[in-house]
């Protein structure tokens, strides 16, 4: 199975005869190009238009993070399977506000009957959250009757906001509250986990995307404009709570995560480098963390779960099967 190669260090990728290399002040490292499903480089690497040519020939996106680890840019290889008819329907979707609102409702649902499902799963280990877990039933009651992308997308805000007032609970930490969310930048530790997390998954998904049919530059929940990606971010809706979220619970209430593992930086609060790495390290590993699908009959991963995603998402599109976010059955 080829994996996502993560890339911290400063260095040089460059192809080496029929595969690349990453060099740095470590060494000198082998990245068999024929079980690399993506790159992610966090650090500052030099790469020249071989290496480039190299990974669009191998179908390799290249995914670049700014110096606070938050995403910045892709280089995706020429469309690999991208489908005239397609891109089509994609654009009919979200052209047709009722065709449109019908996709979005599901993202939003997903993510909602996800949020309960990790709620549900704290509840069970004694945390006392049934009135938490009664707004966001409430929220999910509502979708239905949701006649706009924006009461919609306000929905979702405000069931968020009572999924936030959980987290204290969940983590039962005093270097770990929550506080309100902020984004740009993150105010407070458990900001900038989240804001670091949600990158990856918009990166996963936007990789994930771009195995499939589906074209990345429409999307349905959130408007298709001048931003060159935006499918990506309606599915990371789905699976944020049940991986990201998952990660971060993990990470602090292990210890692997502390006070100490963030440093202040332009008026906001970031993770260091070895923190970064190993949060890199636990949500590479959930996202190869599997799982049994009984229609399927068989253990699939997280990471594959986003790929089916999408092909649900083209069955859709074409008429063939309607739409069903996944939601998790732990």
């Amino acid at each position: 199975m080829k994996k996502p190669l993560y890339i911290v260090n400063n260095g040089t990728l460059k192809r080496y005869q029929n595969t690349l290399r990453f060099e740095s002040a470590k060494g000198k490292r082998p990245v068999p190009i024929e079980s690399t499903s993506e790159i992610h480089v966090f650090g500052e690497v030099d790469i020249n238009t071989k290496a480039l040519n190299f990974l669009t020939q191998n179908h390799v996106p290249l995914h670049v993070y700014n110096y606070y680890g938050y995403y910045a840019g892709s280089y995706m290889p020429r469309e690999q399977y991208v489908s005239g008819y397609l891109t089509l329907q994609q654009a009919t979707h979200y052209n047709l506000a009722s065709k449109r609102l019908e996709l979005a409702k599901s993202f939003i649902l997903g993510a909602l009957r996800n949020i309960e499902k990790v709620l549900m799963y704290y509840q069970r280990r004694s945390t006392n959250l049934n009135k938490i877990l009664e707004g966001v039933r409430e929220a999910i009651s509502l979708i239905p009757n949701q006649d706009s992308i924006e009461t919609l997308m306000a929905l979702e805000g405000n069931a968020r906001q009572v999924y936030y007032q959980a987290w204290d609970q969940i983590l039962n930490n005093a270097d770990f509250q929550f506080e309100g969310r902020s984004k740009r930048p993150p105010l407070n530790r458990i900001n900038a986990l989240i804001s670091f997390g949600n990158s990856l998954m918009y990166v996963s998904c936007l990789s994930e995307i771009y195995k499939t049919h589906l074209d990345p530059r429409i999307a349905f929940l959130h408007t298709t404009n001048y931003r060159r990606y935006s499918l990506n971010l309606d599915l990371a809706e789905i699976f944020k709570p049940i991986v990201v979220d998952r990660v971060i619970f993990s990470l602090i209430n292990k210890g692997m995560l502390t006070a100490k593992s963030f440093q202040k930086d332009s008026g906001g609060i970031f993770l260091k480098d070895s923190a970064r790495q190993t949060f890199l390290k636990a949500y590479d590993t959930r996202l190869k963390d599997t799982l049994h699908i009984p229609r399927l009959k068989r253990n699939v991963s997280y990471k594959r779960l986003i790929r089916m995603e999408c092909y649900k998402l083209e069955k859709h599109l074409i008429d063939d099967e309607a739409y069903i976010p996944y939601v998790a059955r732990w």
